[in-house]
């Protein structure tokens, strides 16, 4: 594998900072159920979390860290150039978007002899597959396509935690039954698998590195670069060392500059760089807004005798009130593991509504509870992803770059799956860059055929198919009526309409005042099967070093609290699912209140930069290698 001098001049270390491998962690407490949180700020106990086995991480260094600086030393960190690295394509997000067109390029490359094609791929997380989370049965098209062994056992390097698909039960929910209903042509998992798709990323980013990408986790990128003819030309990292006030610190290490003749954008859900080369390029011009959900999921060890390998259920209805789009669902894999989940979508409308509330309640209804008794949580996840599909996907490509998997938007709602389109739509663009770059042009590259070869793909025709059925549930009957006309696609129009029903509003705009709406009392935790919001927290292994900017940026903390405490009443403590938003009981506030962000609870879900309700809270990336490490998610 190629690499570039500066590359090899950087020292090499086993982690990035010291925090960031410490297994005992401190996390604010901040109680879902609650309005106000008291007066004081205190820790929980810490937790100890089981040590995993992880590779070792590369990493750079780029500054000579600043030791033995003044305190009263004044120091610009933009007076020090970054060092900077120029490769052929770079992909930010080591998810399986980025990681399938990362491994589809180096194919390409490697298929022509051009081995010296470089291939750069960032990572935020620690470790690849660190902050990956879903439920997740997934399709098997795309993998097979790429690695038509993958699971054939004369590979020795094939994935060895695939489950096949067996049954699939569909339940409606009411508060104590579960009454069986028909399930969806479209949700039938006969040749699928469930995976652990956080163990699943791990195993692409292994194969990634085979082929040749350069595999870099724990480096979060912060800034687009431009070139002067204003194509996207790349990507810096963010600055190591900055403290809460926003001063270097002593070890202070400059951001790194990665240019590229392409450069995709494949964070996921909400990138934080995405909204940006959306914003910049206008890439929505011909879309509707986006839609989100929420997901919490926890996996747990059940006794054996209740463990029915490959059993997938799904629910409807209950908790969730009427006019709440969202489901659950149940899936027994591996060894006496079943991963259990909740999805909200992120435009209901009533701010007393927690999530993670709901999510409790779920879990103690028979159907669940019966299931789980007797066994134990082992971890706790919770992320935001995406539900507009097929009248949500913006344009793809702009000069110098694309953008890949859910950075785009190709998850099928009522197919509940997106991991192959994800990973299809990156291998796609990976052979439009590949062409692109091969005809040798100089001036900057436009993705022209990932855009035709999108629309001429079977990601186009499923979400074309089913476009009509998420925003149907926008009626005066709320679900009720989404499940008749929904069916009514599913069995007999199957998206042969002339009409595209539209999303209303974005998913903020949604949010009635707290004074319209009934209040919502959560019952407490029982610790057996349902849990207090910190518990959970430490299910995650979150860690953010204290000393840094809090990278959940609110410009004025009081203007936010006297702009949205009087009219939401504390929504932003209840939609998240980690305890990092408070309202603090405060005698010398106006309010009786002041507004607090636990920024080191942060798992990184996107919430919060959806729901605000004024979109003042701006998600970005703290430091490389900070934020969750689920297990098994």
């Amino acid at each position: 594998m190629s690499t570039s001098a500066p590359l090899q001049a950087f020292a090499r270390r086993g982690a990035l900072l010291p925090a960031r491998s410490r297994m005992s962690r401190q996390i604010y407490r901040a109680s879902y159920s609650s309005t106000v949180a008291s007066r004081s700020r205190i820790r929980c106990p810490a937790t100890t979390v089981a040590s995993i086995p992880r590779p070792s991480m590369r990493t750079f260094t780029t500054t000579r860290p600043r030791y033995l600086a003044s305190a009263e030393e004044t120091f610009d960190p933009n007076s020090i150039e970054r060092e900077s690295d120029e490769v052929d394509v770079c992909i930010i997000g080591g998810g399986p978007a980025g990681l399938s067109a990362a491994i589809r390029l180096k194919q390409l490359a490697n298929e022509s002899g051009n081995e010296e094609f470089r291939v750069l791929l960032l990572e935020k997380a620690g470790e690849i597959g660190a902050h990956i989370l879903s439920g997740a049965v997934i399709q098997p098209s795309a993998v097979a396509e790429l690695f038509p062994d993958w699971l054939d056992e004369s590979n020795e390097n094939r994935f060895q935690h695939a489950t096949p698909a067996g049954g699939d039960k569909m339940r409606f929910l009411t508060k104590t039954a579960a009454i069986p209903i028909p399930t969806p042509p479209q949700m039938n998992n006969h040749g699928n698998y469930i995976v652990s798709l956080n163990e699943f990323t791990k195993w692409l980013g292994e194969r990634a590195e085979e082929v040749g990408v350069e595999v870099y986790p724990g480096f979060a990128a912060s800034e687009i670069l431009y070139s002067s003819d204003g194509s996207v030309k790349g990507v810096a990292t963010n600055d190591l060392g900055i403290a809460r006030d926003g001063k270097p610190k002593d070890n202070f290490e400059r951001g790194m500059e990665f240019h590229a003749r392409v450069t995709m954008f494949a964070e996921g859900c909400h990138g934080s760089l995405t909204k940006q080369v959306i914003n910049k390029f206008d890439l929505r011009r011909d879309s509707q807004p986006q839609t989100y959900g929420l997901g919490l999921k926890e996996v747990w060890e059940i006794d054996p005798a209740k463990f029915n390998k490959g059993q997938i259920t799904h629910s409807m209805g209950y908790p969730l009130p009427s006019d709440t789009y969202g489901g659950a669902w149940m899936y027994h894999f591996g060894d006496n593991l079943v991963s259990i989940g909740l999805v909200v979508a992120l435009d209901y409308p009533n701010p007393w509504l927690s999530p993670y509330g709901e999510f409790q309640k779920l879990k103690q209804h028979p159907l669940y509870r019966s299931v789980l008794e007797g066994g134990k949580c082992l971890s706790y996840g919770a992320r935001a992803l995406i539900e507009g599909g097929f009248q949500s996907i913006p344009k793809v490509a702009f000069p110098g770059g694309a953008l890949i998997g859910d950075s785009a938007g190709f998850v099928n709602v009522p197919k509940v799956k997106g991991t192959h389109n994800a990973m299809k739509s990156g291998m796609l663009a990976a052979e439009a860059a590949w062409t692109a770059l091969s005809e040798g042009d100089s001036s900057a590259i436009f993705l022209y055929d990932y855009e035709d070869s999108l629309r001429k793909s079977e990601i186009w025709k499923e979400l074309k198919e089913v476009r009509n059925m998420r925003p149907s549930f926008h009626n005066p009957l709320g679900v009720y009526g989404g499940v008749m006309y929904s069916g009514l696609e599913a069995y007999v129009l199957k998206g042969r309409v002339p009409w595209t029903l539209k999303h209303k509003h974005p998913d903020h705009a949604a949010t009635k005042h707290a004074d319209k709406c009934t209040k919502i009392e959560y019952p407490k935790p029982d610790g057996k099967i349902s849990f207090d919001i910190l518990t959970s927290v430490s299910r995650t292994g979150t860690n953010h070093e204290e000393d840094q900017p809090v990278h959940l940026q609110v410009k004025d903390w009081e203007a936010h609290a006297n702009e949205t405490w009087p009219s939401y009443k504390g929504l932003e403590n209840r939609f998240c699912p980690a305890g990092v938003y408070e309202y603090v009981e405060d005698d010398t506030k106006s309010l009786g209140v002041r507004f607090q962000i636990n920024a080191q609870n942060c798992i990184h879900c996107k919430t919060c930069d959806i729901k605000a309700p004024h979109q003042d809270i701006n998600w970005a990336v703290p430091q490389g290698g900070e934020g969750p490490k689920y297990y098994k998610t």
